[in-house]
């Protein structure tokens, strides 16, 4: 079977995406404060405001240089793409409030975990290759310095990468 596309549908299709990248791709927000809008430009109401950069979030939408994210809730709303960064970032399985995840030394389930993560703790995701993601947890104590540890955890663990997703 022969599959044509007409050179015009071609070009109207292009522009329904205007970065030219993958839709649906997570992304982190860059600054703060990040006003998250009803629709896609300043003149749109705001819904909601980011106060923290790093937060992961899955673009889903491209509108001009605007950006419809959807965060870990569910909750979407359109951002100046300015304002999110490549750079990786995932929740631990926030879907199971019960859950604590390994942060392992290598890419398997042997040798002890050098820390545990609870539901809805924050990585840094370097990497991912399908099954496994290497990730940096910090953890900052109220009283005291932060401790970062660094290792790998199942990929089907994290919000903020897809299951078979691989990167570096």
């Amino acid at each position: 079977m022969l599959l044509l596309v007409p050179l015009g549908l071609e070009r109207a299709m292009a522009q329904d995406n205007p970065s030219g990248l993958p839709l649906p791709r997570f992304a982190t927000t860059r600054s703060t404060p990040i006003n998250v809008r009803v629709g896609p430009g300043t003149r749109y109401d705001i819904s909601w405001v980011y106060v923290k950069a790093g937060v992961p979030v899955e673009i889903i939408q491209e509108f001009d240089t605007w950006r419809r994210i959807r965060d870990v809730d569910g909750s979407e709303g359109w951002v100046h793409q300015n304002l999110l960064s490549g750079d990786r970032a995932a929740y631990v399985a926030p879907w199971n409030r019960e859950l604590q995840v390994p942060l392992l030394p290598s890419r398997n389930d042997a040798g002890a975990p050098r820390a545990v993560l609870g539901s809805g703790f924050r990585v840094d995701v370097s990497e991912c290759d399908g099954q496994w993601c290497e990730v940096s947890a910090t953890h900052r104590p109220e009283n005291g310095r932060a401790s970062t540890y660094h290792g790998f955890v199942h990929q089907d663990q994290l919000w903020g990468v897809y299951r078979t997703e691989v990167f570096d």
